[in-house]
């Protein structure tokens, strides 16, 4: 199956599961660096007030040997949605047949192209406590020098990091002036950890991981561990 690059407007803002003829409202980015992805099969979490905790996912097409592309639904909290995400990544990990080359996608609104957009999630590992806690036991990395990232809200970034036992709080504009100016000043590699609340919404989760990703700075890279506290 090959995701086309021209859709109509009403694939872009959802996906419609045809079994039950639930909706998924997509969350959106303004770029996404990947918009084409061949041999995939697709899941589904829906938004459904009628289930205890609102969440209702829909696997039954998901074929192990595949791209996963995974539709959430962006009304939707990470607290809601984080254990049905661990589930899929264990489900794909255990699977009697697999593909090594095969990987799991966010699906997404590329606003920017008007079209579907996706953002890898393959390799995070998810936690349930604050980076602050998971530093304290993996600090034997002596080759980075590690920062933690707490997204409270989209302008509203917390930085800690041990060395100067800075704290500060910053926006988006103002982390990348930082990490620019804290990387031209160290010899050694940045490594960010990066906290969310479990409050978050779907789409601010993915919001801030886009604009994560396009940060390009030069000697600076984000961890796999991700912190859903």
């Amino acid at each position: 199956m090959k995701i086309m690059k021209k859709t109509t407007l009403l694939v872009l803002l959802v996906v419609i599961c045809a079994c039950n003829k639930k909706v998924v409202e997509l969350p959106e980015i303004s770029h996404s660096d990947i918009t084409e992805i061949q041999d995939v099969s697709a899941a589904y979490l829906f938004y459904d007030e009628t289930q205890p905790d609102s969440v209702l996912l829909n696997r039954k097409n998901l074929i192990s040997t595949t791209n996963w592309l995974v539709n959430i639904d962006k009304r939707l909290t990470l607290k809601q949605v984080i254990p049905y995400i661990k589930f899929l990544q264990e489900k794909k990990a255990n699977a009697g047949h697999k593909n090594e080359h095969a990987k799991n996608y966010f699906t997404c609104h590329d606003t920017g192209r008007n079209n579907l957009g996706f953002v890898e999630f393959t390799e995070i590992t998810y936690h349930s406590k604050e980076p602050i806690n998971f530093i304290s036991k993996i600090s034997d990395i002596p080759t980075k020098y590690q920062i933690i990232l707490n997204f409270n809200s989209k302008e509203n970034i917390e930085i800690l990091h041990f060395v100067h036992l800075e704290e500060i709080k910053t926006n988006l504009v103002g982390l990348k002036n930082y990490l620019k100016n804290i990387s031209n000043s160290l010899n050694k590699d940045i490594e960010l950890l990066v906290g969310f609340k479990e409050t978050s919404s779907f789409q601010d989760y993915i919001s801030n991981k886009s604009k994560l990703l396009k940060l390009d700075l030069e000697n600076v890279t984000i961890s796999k561990n991700e912190f859903i506290y």
